[in-house]
């Protein structure tokens, strides 16, 4: 019975009257070894794990099998902190764009990951989870400019992020 009326909840759930919101769009297409290398988080809603990280980067490594090496390099509260490291390992979903990806950072859970922005240089970019409460802007130094930053807000509003969720990571400028 308990089974039932759980059931009956989550069918009812399904057709709330809430708007669904418009998938994500994503970049048409990435160079997956021209992406590669650094990239330092500069704004994002982070989430409960990342909570309280500073001078955080991913650096990306495409595999000889098309899989994608991540670490999450972070400092703790403080950019003097010991850095800390966490490894993930991606796949890319959509190999026609390259643009959606699957991530690992534990088996057997892999998450969404969305490539939603990235200048024509390669030197910005944004990542985000189709459910707009994780978004990673992303530039390939630690320091973007007020106008960049503030671009990259328009398209995080614009792809119906609530852009007051997103926080500004501190960096070390020389790193």
């Amino acid at each position: 019975m308990k089974t039932i009326l759980a059931l009956s909840f989550l069918a009812l759930a399904a057709c709330s009257s809430t708007p669904k919101k418009a998938p994500l769009t994503t970049v048409p297409h990435v160079d997956l070894p021209r992406f590669m290398g650094d990239w330092y988080v500069i704004g994002t809603i982070p989430w409960f794990v990342e909570k309280d990280n500073v001078g955080t980067m991913d650096i990306y490594t495409l595999r000889s099998d098309g899989k994608i090496d991540i670490r999450y390099v972070f400092h703790k509260k403080s950019l003097q902190a010991t850095k800390q490291e966490w490894k993930a390992t991606a796949t890319v979903v959509n190999t026609k764009s390259n643009s959606e990806w699957a991530v690992q950072f534990i088996w057997p859970f892999k998450a969404p990951y969305l490539l939603i922005d990235l200048s024509p240089d390669y030197q910005r970019s944004i990542v985000a989870h189709p459910s707009r409460d994780l978004i990673w802007i992303m530039c390939r130094s630690p320091e973007m400019t007020e106008t960049d930053y503030a671009a990259a807000l328009e398209v995080a509003k614009n792809q119906g992020f609530d852009i007051s969720r997103i926080t500004r990571v501190p960096q070390n400028p020389k790193n």
